[in-house]
């Protein structure tokens, strides 16, 4: 795999009064132009992340990148969606774009402005990331979904309660030092284990600290093959891309074991030729506490049934044996679907590269992401590696 990244911009996540869309989009894409040191005209190809779902009036949007300058005219654009890991998949058309040798630089945009949406729309456009004949009518929407899943694994495996408040208490406390998060309060671990008239239950045992939030925001990166990547300021290289689709419906699955999570992690892990031990960091799909912890599972960090040992031991603190979420995952950043992927892409290569500020881990060298689409039906994971 030869394709790298250069470049990048990320907005600030969150409900930002008075912002739009293709503000969203212009922005970052400018940013990240000037971020790579590239102009316009050395784009070849533009590919957009945004799921939208019925969040905005305008669903015809990979041209408002061409918005940000008329340079951009006539360059092919495409918009990709994949529901929650729409940022991932845009990502991996690029990917592929730039080692087809179809474009010498390729600029990919993922935005979502979900808050201007009512809150009962809300739950009706992400619960469209379900299978609509069999789960269409859950309580509580899309929360209801994990809301399931969680109620069934504590079924299995007895009350995990602790381990989902650590989870929501460390990637709050994670976000803390994040400029872009949507929410930067340590809550600390008595909050999000207590059920209080500020975290109530929302769907089953899980309560409002264990749901990611509903946000605005965009984040873009610019990709080009290593050659050129060696000769430019920086160069953040993918030692492995791999995406896992899996059914839709949860009735012909066993939901508890996330397998394409499980798939993805296995061949992207066996593509860069490195284990988990190898990895400096984790950026993992936190939709809701209980999808991180399975997700430990999955990816082998913990036996099945086993996630919640991996938390109270610390090891996936930041100064842990494997950081996860050093960014305050999705669950204290903020969760604007079609930015998500793309934004955890960015920080990762922000991260190698030295740049991470206050969410900097230490001495990071290889990056690992999770990124997925409805209940693990959509998995990619990357594997990145500084090379400039």
């Amino acid at each position: 795999m030869t394709a790298c990244i250069v470049g990048w911009a990320h907005s600030r996540f969150g409900k930002l009064e008075g912002e739009t869309l293709e503000g969203l989009i212009t922005k970052v894409a400018a940013e990240a132009l000037e971020h790579a040191d590239i102009g316009p005209d050395d784009v070849g190809e533009i590919v957009l992340g945004h799921f939208n779902a019925g969040f905005s009036a305008q669903d015809f949007t990979a041209s408002l990148v061409l918005q940000t300058d008329d340079r951009l005219r006539f360059k092919p654009a495409t918009r990709v969606e994949n529901a929650c890991a729409t940022g991932s998949a845009a990502v991996r058309q690029g990917i592929r774009a730039i080692d087809a040798g179809a474009a010498k630089f390729v600029l990919v945009v993922g935005a979502e402005q979900m808050t201007t949406t009512p809150g009962p729309e809300i739950g009706k456009n992400l619960l469209r990331a379900s299978y609509l004949p069999e789960e269409g009518d859950t309580p509580a929407g899309f929360a209801g979904v994990f809301g399931k899943i969680a109620s069934a694994y504590f079924q299995r495996h007895g009350d995990q309660s602790d381990a989902l408040a650590m989870i929501a208490a460390k990637n709050h406390r994670n976000g803390v030092d994040n400029p872009y998060a949507q929410m930067r309060k340590d809550f600390g671990f008595d909050f999000c284990r207590q059920e209080s008239e500020k975290n109530p239950f929302v769907a089953g045992p899980l309560k409002r600290t264990d749901c990611s939030l509903v946000s605005d925001g965009a984040a873009a990166l610019v990709l080009t093959d290593a050659t050129t990547a060696l000769s430019m300021r920086r160069a953040v290289a993918f030692r492995a891309n791999e995406h896992v689709q899996d059914f839709l419906p949860m009735s012909k699955r066993d939901i508890l074991l996330f397998e394409g999570c499980e798939q993805a992690w296995a061949r992207a892990l066996k593509a860069a030729g490195v284990t988990l031990d190898d990895l400096s960091f984790v950026e993992t799909h936190d939709c809701f506490t209980i999808a991180e912890l399975i997700e430990y599972e999955a990816m082998g960090l913990a036996p099945r049934g086993q996630g919640a040992a991996i938390v109270a031991e610390g090891q996936t603190e930041k100064g842990g044996r494997l950081p996860v979420n050093p960014s305050g995952g999705l669950k204290a950043k903020g969760h604007p679907i079609g930015a998500t992927g793309v934004s955890m892409h960015v920080l990762t290569a922000m991260q190698l590269a030295g740049e991470a500020g206050g969410i900097q881990v230490k001495d990071a060298k290889l990056g690992g992401i999770f990124n997925m689409g409805g209940a693990a039906v959509a998995n990619y994971v990357s594997i990145l590696d500084r090379i400039r």
